[in-house]
């Protein structure tokens, strides 16, 4: 088996996501073949042990929390639990098959994080919006210092907030309102989100 090499430091180092010899990789397969076939749990601890560093040392660089890592270690490893019947040993092998699992799911969490962030931006300043709230002095404060934010922010920003938080429209329905792709009209809310938290934040 080829041994791939790159240069750290000014140093050649063997990549240690590769399998070391054919004997390992051979023994890989067989773990992972086991799993589809029987569900054989002791193949699977094997596997886990033997990929399980390796994957949370991808976590850590793709997210520099040790704790998001340890998710993309039990997550991925429960997908290849689940999925290894999917696993054809004639199209690669099953290094390179688990890693592709863990790189789509570490994909998969970080469109997750961004996902939760907007949320949480969106969740802060909802109930400033909601026209429900009573009307006591402060919240009315609130409310008016908020629609001032929003009235300044760029047209096409402004609408889409409007649209959604006062007008009670999903991104999809704004999206086919103003002939726009759903990306762009999530683009401009979570711009206009940010802009409007730091005008909170600065106050």
């Amino acid at each position: 088996m080829q041994t791939h090499y790159v240069e750290v430091n000014n140093q050649v180092n063997p990549i240690q996501n590769q399998p070391d010899n054919d004997k390992e990789k051979a023994n890989l397969d067989a773990w992972l073949l086991q799993v589809a076939s029987s569900q054989d749990k002791q193949a699977f601890s094997l596997l886990f042990k033997w990929f399980a560093p390796k994957i949370r040392a991808y976590g850590i660089k793709k997210f520099n929390d040790p704790t998001l890592a340890m998710d993309l270690v039990q997550e991925t490893m429960t997908l290849v639990w689940r999925k290894a019947a999917l696993f054809n040993q004639n199209k690669g092998n099953a290094s390179g098959w688990i890693f592709t699992v863990m790189r789509n799911h570490s994909f998969d969490m970080l469109r997750k994080i961004q996902s939760n962030k907007e949320d949480t931006i969106s969740d802060e300043l909802w109930p400033l919006f909601d026209k429900q709230v009573e009307s006591v002095e402060l919240d009315w404060l609130e409310t008016r210092k908020l629609k001032k934010a929003v009235s300044v922010l760029p047209p096409n920003q402004r609408v889409v907030v409007e649209g959604i938080y006062e007008q009670g429209l999903t991104q999809q329905e704004l999206s086919e309102q103003l002939s726009e792709p759903i990306g762009t009209i999530k683009s401009r809310l979570r711009l206009a989100l940010t802009k409007l938290r730091q005008e909170y934040e600065h106050e």
